[in-house]
């Protein structure tokens, strides 16, 4: 039985995942250890949450460039609660998570109703969200809570001397609702439609507006969680984190398999994308040699590659559906 095509750029994304994995273990001392495979997840926690959320506005054919702005506003408004002004974490983090979520919401909305260009709606909120930090603030906030620093330096134990954070927790759970959502719930498989083609979801009497409007709210909410971890990870708030964060997250949903035009991709494939990422730094890091600009030639590559793949699926259905 021949495999779906659809499965083939995630097989891929694992496989290339896998072939990257083991020749650091063959050309690096150390590489091949259980505590560098959970560091990916440690140092990219943040990331993995932000791309979920970002692979559902991909799904349903949008884009979403406010993610970093976003997490940095969360940073900068939970610093500026807990650090200047004395309020409680159990307040300020689900403050921030409506926060985003309402962010989401009106961008959502605007694209919607507005019929404008989910391209111009989130640059226009990325703007917006990363003035708003420098309105805060235009230096760091450090935190020194004892909430927040516990959380940061907590690790939780696994076999082989290894260990993991919270923060890795909180994401693998985000991964495994948003597998859920995505393949086992009706907003999910509308997401899926509303990608393949929004005049046909119209026909089939989906909720369009709805599905719309809360694939931006998610992504929000994503990223305000994303600003959460992040807070635990730098226990700073700052107007200049996770610049450029949007284009990483792009970029990892993408070489996951998901589809720039929509209706077609997995978050399992973009969470192989974010470690993929997490590989080629970590090899840059153990060559010792080279910049770390490495790390963003070697992505762009990898996204051309994709891309390229990608276009050669599609156009093979095509031909296959005409004939």
């Amino acid at each position: 039985m021949l495999l779906n095509r659809k499965y083939v750029p995630v097989l891929v994304t694992f496989a290339l995942f896998a072939l990257m994995f083991i020749a650091g273990s063959f050309r690096y001392t150390g590489f091949f250890s259980l505590q560098v495979l959970m560091n990916l997840l440690v140092d990219n926690s943040f990331l993995i949450i932000t791309a979920v959320g970002m692979t559902f506005v991909i799904l349903s054919g949008g884009i979403d460039l406010s993610v970093g702005s976003v997490i940095a506003l969360t940073t900068m408004v939970s610093a500026s609660l807990v650090q200047n002004l004395g309020w409680p974490p159990v307040v300020v983090i689900p403050l921030v998570l409506v926060m985003g979520s309402v962010f989401g919401y009106i961008m959502g909305a605007i694209i919607h109703y507005f019929k404008i260009q989910p391209f111009i709606v989130t640059l226009a909120g990325m703007f917006l969200a990363r003035g708003l930090c420098y309105v805060i603030s235009i230096n760091t906030i450090t935190i020194d809570n004892a909430f927040y620093t516990k959380v940061a330096q907590t690790k939780i134990p696994l076999p082989g001397n290894s260990f993991i954070s919270i923060s890795v927790l909180i994401a693998l759970i985000v991964v495994a609702a948003a597998i859920y959502i995505a393949h086992y719930t009706r907003f999910g498989r509308t997401v899926y439609a509303l990608g393949g083609s929004e005049q046909s979801a119209l026909l089939m009497g989906l909720p369009v507006a709805q599905t719309k409007i809360m694939v931006y709210t998610l992504s929000g909410f994503c990223s305000a969680l994303a600003g959460v971890v992040f807070t635990f990870y730098m226990l700073s708030g700052y107007g200049l984190h996770a610049v450029g964060l949007e284009l990483d997250t792009i970029a990892a949903v993408v070489i996951g398999g998901t589809l720039l035009t929509g209706g077609v991709g997995f978050i399992a494939g973009t969470f192989f994308g974010v470690l993929i990422q997490g590989v080629i730094q970590t090899i840059i890091s153990f060559e010792g040699t080279l910049s770390s600009w490495w790390t963003k030639i070697v992505i762009g590559l990898l996204l051309f590659v994709f891309i390229l793949l990608q276009r050669v699926l599609s156009a093979r259905k095509a031909t296959t559906i005409k004939a």
